[in-house]
């Protein structure tokens, strides 16, 4: 058992909320989690997966369930898949706060973004606290296992695999379920074979410019329908659009969003690469790079601070900026190298940006002043420097 770093943020959330919703892909450990927090609750919650017709059963009647069971916390799994459970909640929230029982009474758990905030914004409006669960991190598993996590991603079920043959099988069965099962489910009528293409075309310019005429060329599609097959893969926490820094520096900035596949474990098997020898001969491997270090980043990113990139037609770039408060313009290079050096459109960029923080991600093991104004330090040193940041 991994602890998730997330589990003392939920608890802590479940002392202040009446309801408290995790957010995330399939098989990302949301139920897993939910399970291991209710072990040291008291009473004990009730845990309904309302994939199960047996449980839905239970629930044709919510609001007569939720009243037989009032005194015990309630967990509701897959909850996208009965949106409309929300219209019961409110009215059984607030009863149950007249009742003295104001907060810890529901740990919701949904694998969509989209479907489940639109349902509940409304309804649940401050009465309820999201939070996201992420891939395994860094900074949970031990050292020794770095090179298993950037190789095999962040699915706990392919992390811990017994080998990477069994682990990259895995990830072949996750991504077949997730194209001819779990897409369907949320109303989409994509074919799983072009769905596949467009996600293996992504793997192919993992970190690259989003370019949907060039995808929709490729796909024999319509650039809007290859725009909302995107969006879904990102609703559904598969994809991460990262979008450019946009103000008026006199600049002409590149205004297309930066594409990700989120877990580096998925963008690996699509291209097909079982091995960590077979990754760092990959043409892909510096994207590959990019993008596992940026989730680590983004992992644990306030909701207040902003992830951005900067380029400009002229050949300034940033890989990552965070805009946070108090004016804090974080400026991050991230290159796989042992040797790092600055290039001279980075330094361009962090001077038109005006950043106050600058550094250099590589992948050696010490921290280091590269230039006056840029550190250059590992991952997860650098992880724990935002938390300092931030």
């Amino acid at each position: 058992m991994i602890q998730r770093e997330l589990e003392a943020i939920i608890k802590e959330a479940m002392q202040q909320f009446p309801a408290v919703g995790i957010l995330g892909p399939r098989q990302i450990g949301k139920t897993t989690l939910a399970l291991q927090i209710a072990q040291a609750i008291s009473p004990q919650p009730i845990y309904l997966d309302l994939e199960s017709p047996t449980d839905l059963d239970k629930l044709k009647e919510p609001e007569f369930y939720f009243e037989e069971h009032k005194d015990r916390p309630i967990i509701l799994d897959e909850v996208q898949r009965s949106p409309e459970i929300f219209a019961t909640l409110r009215g059984v929230i607030d009863r149950r706060r007249r009742a003295g029982h104001g907060v810890g009474q529901f740990l919701i758990l949904g694998s969509a973004s989209l479907d489940l905030l639109q349902q509940s914004s409304e309804s649940l409006a401050g009465r309820i606290s999201y939070v996201t669960l992420s891939g395994l991190k860094l900074t949970e598993i031990t050292a020794s296992g770095f090179d298993d996590l950037w190789l095999r991603g962040g699915f706990p079920n392919s992390f811990l695999s017994a080998d990477n043959n069994t682990s990259f099988n895995w990830r072949q069965v996750f991504i077949s379920t997730y194209l001819e099962r779990d897409v369907p489910q949320f109303g989409s009528r994509i074919p799983a074979s072009t769905l596949r293409q467009l996600w293996t075309m992504l793997a192919h310019i993992q970190g690259g410019l989003l370019n949907l005429s060039r995808l929709a060329g490729g796909l024999g599609s319509s650039v809007p329908a290859v725009g909302r097959y995107i969006d879904l893969l990102e609703d559904l926490f598969l994809v991460r659009k990262l979008l450019p820094w946009a103000s008026n520096v006199g600049k002409r900035l590149v205004r297309a969003p930066k594409v990700y596949i989120r877990d580096s474990g998925l963008t690996h098997t699509l291209l097909k690469i079982k091995d960590y020898d077979d990754l760092l001969g990959h043409p892909a491997v510096g994207g590959s790079w990019e993008g596992f270090v940026i989730e680590n980043l983004l992992a644990d990113l306030p909701t207040w601070a902003s992830p951005h990139f900067y380029r400009t037609s002229a050949g300034a770039e940033i890989d990552l900026l965070i805009e946070a408060g108090n004016k804090k313009v974080i400026a991050i290079e991230i290159k796989r190298s042992m040797s790092p050096s600055l290039s001279k459109g980075f330094s361009i960029g962090c001077e038109d940006i005006k950043a106050t923080h600058r550094y250099f991600v590589y992948s050696g093991s010490e921290r280091f002043r590269i230039s006056e104004k840029v550190t250059a330090l590992p991952l997860k040193m650098m992880i724990e420097e935002l938390k300092q940041l931030l």
